[in-house]
């Protein structure tokens, strides 16, 4: 089945699929399945991370797809242990060893972490894996603008996404503005805010009845008009497919701005000023 999912242009000309799969939290004997699951329903784009310890099965399922590799678009992420110029370049063979791939579409920095400290030596490591041509596009994850302030003024490649945590009750108007201006693409994380209570809130619920659609693909809309990047996860094979189709309807204004009403600028992950786990 070929995809429907369009692109989002990135800052450097390379296209990536709006709507991917996540696998965060998926064990790797499961992310072979859910991935060969997600492959076969269309999707193009597959997101892992190193510390996920999915790697491994995730490039399985992509080598026993049979989908061509240039309509893949894979995207892992550098764990912070291994942050640093010559730790990331090998942290990065790893991933590809495990992946089984020859490049990434995209690598992102995984927080922040600014006790430490050393995210601009890791960005230039990225960047040389980039001019290698070894990843497609170069980006970060959990960036404050504070951060990424920084990274612009002393690195030479503006990062083409960042991925933060992004839903109706976390909507992110600082970073998405930000992201704007820099020319930055917005990846949402949790898009559907972790199974902790979004998608039974009643606005929401009656969007879903208004469209005779899931309360799932209703966010799912949302992040898509807004312009995000989005990576929702399951391992539920109807889940997988109910994800993805939400190209068929549109939400109207009304539908738009009752969702913009439910922001509370509460998260349910980390805060990347503080988070400096490794």
């Amino acid at each position: 089945m070929s995809s429907q999912v369009p692109p989002i242009i990135l800052n450097n000309g390379v296209e990536m699929p709006q709507l991917g799969f996540g696998v965060w939290q998926v064990p790797d004997n499961e992310a072979e399945s859910a991935v060969t699951t997600a492959l076969q329903a269309g999707y193009r784009s597959i997101d892992t991370a190193a510390i996920y310890g999915n790697e491994e099965g995730t490039g399985r399922a992509i080598a026993a797809s049979g989908v061509p590799r240039e309509e893949l678009f894979v995207t892992t992420k550098l764990w912070n242990s291994e942050q640093g110029y010559d730790s990331t370049l090998r942290a990065f063979d790893t991933s590809l060893s495990k992946l089984g791939l020859d490049h990434v579409d995209l690598y992102l920095i995984h927080w922040p972490v600014p006790a430490r400290d050393r995210y601009i030596d890791t960005y230039k490591a990225f960047e040389k894996i980039l001019a290698d041509g070894r990843a497609r596009a170069i980006g970060v994850s959990n960036f404050l603008p504070e951060h990424l302030d920084r990274l612009i003024a002393e690195t030479s490649v503006i990062p083409a996404v960042n991925q933060i945590e992004l839903h109706p009750h976390l909507q992110q108007h600082a970073s998405r503005e930000y992201h704007a201006e820099q020319g930055i693409a917005t990846e949402a994380w949790s898009p559907l805010g972790s199974g902790k209570g979004i998608l039974e809130v009643p606005a929401i619920v009656a969007i879903a009845q208004k469209h005779e659609r899931t309360a799932a693909q209703v966010v799912l809309r949302w992040h898509l008009q807004l312009g995000n990047i989005v990576i929702p996860k399951s391992v539920t094979p109807s889940r997988i497919e109910e994800n993805i189709a939400v190209f068929d309807f549109r939400l109207d204004d009304e539908d738009l701005a009752a969702i913009s009403a439910l922001n509370e600028d509460r998260r349910l992950g980390d805060d990347p000023a503080t988070f400096n786990v490794v």
